[in-house]
């Protein structure tokens, strides 16, 4: 783990938060699972919680959700405070949590309708509901037979589609393409963009660094129930030493003249490559190239190598997993 790294603070965003945690506590016993943790969450954007298994996520999804209850924190999503008034949540939210919550002895179209009920529509409403919904998520053709009988990818569509049955205005996905395959992962990360682009603010978790770095108009990194650092992808992406640009040649008189004007150069004589340190900037990149400009050398190739969340991951969080959620309760 980087010591050196901290905590980033939270950047003022003008939307309003539709999600804001202040000092977020949970424990299990005399094992602390989240330990005051702060998080501002604006409207209309999509927020990624990542951490190795056991660092709290499912925690945090619980308690934002009402499923389960905080030690302590100041806690609102959408406006309404979650000690005061959870009903007031309950009803502006979904849930989609790691598992399918799909009846699978029934139909598409009967998990949809009786996911109406639970909500109270009228008839009318509730059929014109589902009709809209199984359209938007292309299982029109499967909606009369039992759910039983999709993939994965559809049981996870008719899960989203029956979380959206209520209208809510921030969703919590949990882990929502585990298991998928590359196709039904993307076809999930259109629909979460479009949820998004329609004014609903996403909280996912997720184990595919991939998918935050994807999706994510913020990422936060937990570990050890703590937020290790959050920001952009890209300006996590800075915390962590190693980006490179990479110059080679094919003129061993060019190699040698750009390694002695150069500084910090790691050589590969065998390749004739040079490797300079950077953090991948615009600014950085203009200056090596305006230095071998100067002394009339010029690189038959270049690339800049920055790192990626993996990195980022593994070097805020040890990439250790710990006892699971669920095991220390």
């Amino acid at each position: 783990m980087l010591s050196s790294v901290m905590p980033t603070p939270i950047q003022p965003d003008p939307r309003p938060p539709a999600v804001s945690a202040v000092g977020l506590r949970k424990s299990y016993g005399d094992r602390t699972v989240l330990d005051g943790i702060d998080l501002r969450i604006p409207a209309g954007s999509v927020f990624a919680l990542l951490g190795p298994n056991g660092a709290g996520k499912t925690t945090v999804v619980k308690i934002l959700s009402t499923l389960i209850r905080a030690d302590g924190g100041d806690l609102h999503v959408n406006g309404h405070d979650l000690a005061a008034d959870p009903q007031a949540v309950r009803a502006s939210i979904g849930v989609t949590g790691q598992f399918s919550a799909v009846d699978g002895l029934i139909t598409g179209e009967e998990n949809m309708l009786l996911m109406a009920d639970l909500h109270r529509l009228p008839r009318h409403e509730g059929r014109r509901t589902t009709a809209e919904l199984l359209e938007r998520f292309d299982l029109v053709d499967a909606a009369k037979k039992p759910a039983a009988t999709y993939s994965g990818g559809m049981k996870r569509r008719l899960d989203i589609a029956m979380t959206l049955v209520g209208d809510p205005r921030v969703i919590f996905l949990d882990e929502p393409t585990t298991g998928l395959d590359p196709r039904s992962r993307h076809s999930m990360w259109q629909i979460i963009r479009d949820l998004v682009s329609d004014g609903v603010t996403v909280f996912l978790t997720t184990q595919y660094l991939e998918e935050a770095d994807q999706l994510a108009d913020r990422i936060a990194v937990l570990d050890g129930g703590r937020i290790a650092a959050q920001g952009t992808a890209k300006e996590l992406k800075r915390l962590v030493p190693g980006g490179h640009v990479r110059l080679r040649f094919s003129d061993p008189t060019a190699y040698r003249s750009a390694g002695l004007s150069l500084h910090e150069v790691t050589r590969d004589d065998d390749s004739l490559t040079l490797q300079i340190p950077s953090d991948g900037t615009q600014r950085e990149l203009r200056s090596i190239l305006d230095l071998l400009d100067t002394v009339g050398i010029e690189a038959d190739e270049l690339t800049v190598h920055t790192p990626d969340l993996d990195d980022v991951f593994f070097a805020l969080t040890g990439g250790t997993d710990r006892p699971s959620e669920e095991a220390v309760r």
